[in-house]
């Protein structure tokens, strides 16, 4: 089923696959809603807002790895290198999501667009309990999400930042064609203002 943004508390269909909200009014939408069951990975550059958007909107919570990352680091001593406890951030977030999305709850997943097989097991499970995936993809310059890094303290390297910058132009490509990347359902591309706008993620049955 095709995501489902509502604005003033208001259903508003989706026309399409693709629903581009880039450059809406900062009063809306205010909700994104998905059916029941259903999968939402939001998408974009590190330091672009997705684990604010996450945080503030997504209903019951989300899967985030940076959260497991801030964990992490809170028990780990301050010298020690993050690269060198990384492989276990990544495995217990993945466990963690493994987890969730056994349980058969709708739940809103980060992921940095650079991992394709990510959304391609989130699309199987969906098809599996015969729900759907829906991609948010957060349009926001260089110059904005290395803003965002700077905010939160964290830059990653310049071949991290490249790789992503290039994973997420391919994503827009797909999306700006009218077509959701292999394994959505749908796709919402937001910028700035937009993701700013939206309050909640919700899933109905």
């Amino acid at each position: 089923m095709d995501a489902v943004p509502t604005q003033r508390g208001v259903p508003a269909r989706v026309a399409g696959r693709v629903r581009d909200l880039r450059g809406a009014p900062a009063r809306g939408p205010h909700r994104l809603g998905f059916a029941a069951g259903d999968i939402v990975v939001v998408s974009g550059l590190p330091g672009g807002g997705k684990s604010t958007l996450i945080k503030r909107a997504a209903e019951g919570g989300g899967i985030d790895s940076q959260d497991v990352r801030e964990r992490w680091e809170r028990r780990m001593p301050g010298a020690l290198p993050y690269a060198v406890y990384r492989p276990a951030v990544r495995v217990a977030h993945y466990w963690g999501l493994w987890r969730r999305l056994s349980s058969g709850d709708s739940v809103v997943v980060h992921d940095c667009g650079t991992q394709s097989w990510v959304r391609a097991t989130l699309a199987a499970v969906a098809r599996r309990r015969g729900r759907a995936l829906h991609l948010l993809l957060l349009d926001t310059t260089a110059e904005e999400a290395l803003s965002g890094q700077e905010a939160r303290g964290r830059r990653v390297s310049a071949y991290a930042f490249a790789r992503h910058r290039g994973a997420v132009r391919r994503l827009l490509r797909e999306a700006e064609a009218g077509r959701p990347p292999a394994g959505c359902a749908s796709a919402v591309l937001l910028d700035r203002r937009s993701a700013a706008a939206v309050t909640r993620i919700s899933f109905e049955g």
